[in-house]
């Protein structure tokens, strides 16, 4: 069997405990839909050298992991520190985790000025949830879309928002969610008005100059954190 051919080492920036590195290998191979067998041998070796190469370590064979890497379709360094494109809350909550509501006030503090939200609009079978631009105008939400775009509700139509942050690393984390009615900003006054005070540039490029707001009638949240 040809073995792959993988890059020369470069010099290791991560050390990992052998049972992180083993767990972040297992799952990876399990969703690439790999047995270990299968693993070894695409590596170029035996499946009980691989358990061994696990138990022993980083610096036990460094080429050897490059081509687990290479067989995970991971880099090098991905495989030794974990990727840094997937979904927060991969690491769990605190050790000692509990459920706090947040105030009103609390929750207009953490969705800030601006930033990127989700919007559910209403739709069937069931509502379409969209990533925008946002930004908080007087107490409301508002955004940039095109008429005709699923983001552009007619006024009156039921809408939420949704924003969030996990701190992997303190296992801790909060939600925000507010819900409301969706209005379109037509008169060209308030139009110009938002065009200069805000920046919310819709990261899906295009023509986007209908503003929507969105008039918040309940706001609530939660985070989690260590007791």
């Amino acid at each position: 069997m040809n073995q792959p051919v993988v890059p020369d080492a470069v010099q290791e920036v991560r050390t990992p405990d052998p049972r992180v590195l083993a767990h972040r290998i297992a799952d990876r191979r399990l969703q690439l839909g790999l047995s270990e067998s299968a693993l070894a041998t695409q590596a170029g070796m035996a499946p009980r050298y691989l358990q061994h190469l696990l138990a022993a370590g980083v610096d036990f064979d460094p080429a050897g992991l490059r081509r687990i890497a290479w067989v995970l379709q991971l880099t090098y360094d991905e495989l030794l520190g974990g990727r840094t494109d997937l979904p927060p809350g991969q690491s769990g909550p605190s050790e000692h985790p509990a459920l706090f509501r947040l105030t009103t006030p609390e929750c207009w503090d953490r969705i800030g000025i601006r930033g990127v939200g989700r919007v559910a609009v209403a739709a069937d079978p069931a509502p379409t949830v969209f990533p925008v631009n946002y930004a908080v105008d007087h107490h409301s939400i508002v955004y940039r879309t095109a008429p005709g775009e699923a983001t552009a509700p007619d006024s009156g139509s039921p809408v939420s928002f949704e924003i969030d942050h996990l701190d992997d690393r303190a296992g801790r984390g909060w939600s925000v969610l507010v819900t409301g009615t969706a209005e379109r900003i037509d008169d060209p006054v308030s139009v110009r008005r938002l065009h200069e005070r805000h920046s919310a540039e819709p990261w899906a490029g295009g023509d986007r100059d209908l503003w929507i707001r969105i008039l918040p009638e309940m706001v609530g949240g939660r985070r989690i954190g260590s007791l």
